[in-house]
């Protein structure tokens, strides 16, 4: 195993498959820094290109654009407040204010440092995984995934900010968007009102762009200021790393934490930032910054992402499941070289499957290297006037967002969702759990209706099914525990 993984070093060493890395590094960059895209835009552009290429060339150039995307994408996460992919919604959250603190670039070197290790953790268990993934795989089934959903919406209270009953009505709003359209399971469609357009739901997407981006542009604009509150940007890159360096268990533990929740299909990388950061949150001491721009809630999410791709390749290259739209497609591009995932890519096909392990490695390091080097001067965004960078940036979401179906329907409800968040954000209604309430509705409801017809109740007595629902209820507790102790010093220090 390690004789063939040397080899497979060697072949990614190749200086004509560094060259391919490379571009797709420089692809994925450039497609992560502009909001809305996302790695499944990144990799259609990409698949034309690799028709007659050999095997490990191909992977070369769409690994290396896969490992960057959510790197990049935390350019406008941090500066302007816009996801930059499903992704880099977490990020937003810290890292959006420290840009408004003037700490945009201690905010940019934290989040690519962390990405660096994530994505070599995500890398180092995508390779240990290879001998035990059958069996990790096939080890969860619809009961023990609808409960992984449950766990993922456990994070709603923790996201809640100063209420809780704000927080669950949020993402209640957040399940019922995500039921529009055809139901997983039955043929039958909600709350379409026979538009063809909502037939297969609200984008998430567009979701997430009108949720987050249209109201800091609206603010911005009308308070005729920077995204920096300060004419400097303040903050450096290096005091970035120092803050990796001393929240290293951290970045450890959401790495890991990401490529497992990866690896599981069905679940979803949209959502694994979202639990990176609620877990941080509940278990960092001081907690109360979380959203104020804690540096903390910059590196969970940001290790988490990264490791998370690892994570996701395991069921694609092993089983032919993929985990995210950019998964899918990479499939696509396998069969266009010749390579069909499935358990050939342990035995024949075993050298492609290390070379997209060392790949995977290598354009993190160098993706993640090349944010760092950048995140400086890129980060003066953020001191830029509003009337010269708003009409910009609206441009720019307005083409992401019609870049989900294409129709006219993702301008109206781009503009709608903007609106709501708009309305979300003054009356001091949190959006985060409204985002995690959209993206697990979809799959909850799957897998609780493949639990129903199959087991009939029987599945809440399966052993995974009870351990996983205890530990969503120590969450659950653990967070109004937290939440209170947090009040009490707070009104002990206004006394004070």
């Amino acid at each position: 195993m390690f004789e063939a993984a040397f080899e497979a070093l060697f072949i990614v060493l190749d200086p004509s498959r560094i060259l391919f890395i490379f571009l797709g590094i420089l692809v994925g960059i450039t497609v992560g820094f502009l909001p809305g895209l996302g790695g499944p835009v990144g990799m259609s552009l990409l698949l034309p290109f690799i028709f007659g290429m050999d095997p490990f060339t191909g992977i070369a150039l769409l690994i290396g654009m896969v490992a960057v995307i959510h790197t990049a994408d935390t350019f406008p996460s941090v500066l302007i407040g816009v996801p930059g992919s499903s992704g880099s919604q977490a990020t937003i959250m810290d890292g959006y204010p420290l840009a408004q603190q003037g700490q945009a670039a201690r905010a940019l070197g934290a989040a690519f440092i962390s990405s660096i290790i994530g994505g070599v953790i995500g890398a180092i268990i995508l390779f240990l995984a290879i001998p035990i993934g059958r069996p990790l795989v096939l080890a969860f089934s619809s009961p023990e995934l609808f409960m992984l959903a449950i766990l993922g919406l456990s994070m709603v209270g923790i996201l809640a900010g100063n209420s809780i009953f704000k927080g669950l009505s949020a993402g209640a709003l957040g399940m019922l968007l995500g039921s529009v359209g055809g139901a997983p399971a039955t043929a039958e469609y909600r709350f379409t009102f026979d538009w063809i357009y909502l037939f297969n739901g609200i984008p998430l997407t567009v979701l997430a762009l009108g949720l987050f981006a249209l109201p800091e542009m609206i603010d911005l604009l009308v308070e005729k200021r920077s995204v920096s509150k300060g004419q400097t940007v303040g903050g450096n890159r290096m005091q970035g790393l120092k803050d990796v360096i001393k929240n290293k268990w951290l970045v450890f533990r959401s790495a890991v934490m990401g490529a497992f929740i990866g690896f599981i299909p069905g679940l979803g990388g949209s959502v694994v930032d979202w639990i990176s950061y609620g877990v941080a949150k509940q278990t960092s001491k001081n907690a109360e910054n979380f959203g104020k721009g804690d540096i903390r809630g910059v590196i969970a999410p940001e290790s988490a992402n990264n490791a998370k791709e690892g994570g996701t390749l395991i069921p694609t290259l092993m089983f032919g499941i993929p985990g995210s739209g950019t998964t899918a497609i990479l499939l696509g591009g396998l069969i266009v070289l010749g390579v069909e995932a499935g358990p050939s890519m342990l035995t024949t096909d075993l050298p492609i499957t290390l070379t997209i392990v060392w790949t995977l490695a290598l354009a993190n390091i160098f993706g993640a290297g090349i944010c760092f080097l950048l995140a400086r001067p890129i980060s003066k965004i953020s001191t830029i006037p509003a009337e010269k960078l708003v009409p910009f940036l609206l441009i720019i979401m307005m083409i992401g967002a019609y870049q989900s179906t294409r129709h006219w329907g993702d301008f109206i409800i781009f503009i709608v969702i903007g609106l709501i968040g708009w309305c979300m954000k003054h009356l001091d209604w949190p959006r985060a759990p409204l985002l995690v309430g959209f993206v697990l509705s979809t799959s909850a409801e799957r897998y609780l209706h493949l639990s129903m017809s199959r087991y009939g109740f029987m599945w809440l007595t399966h052993p995974k099914v009870i351990i996983i629902g205890l530990i969503t209820i120590l969450i659950i507790v653990a967070g109004f525990y937290m939440k209170r102790v947090s009040d009490r010093q707070h009104k002990g220090g206004m006394t004070t």
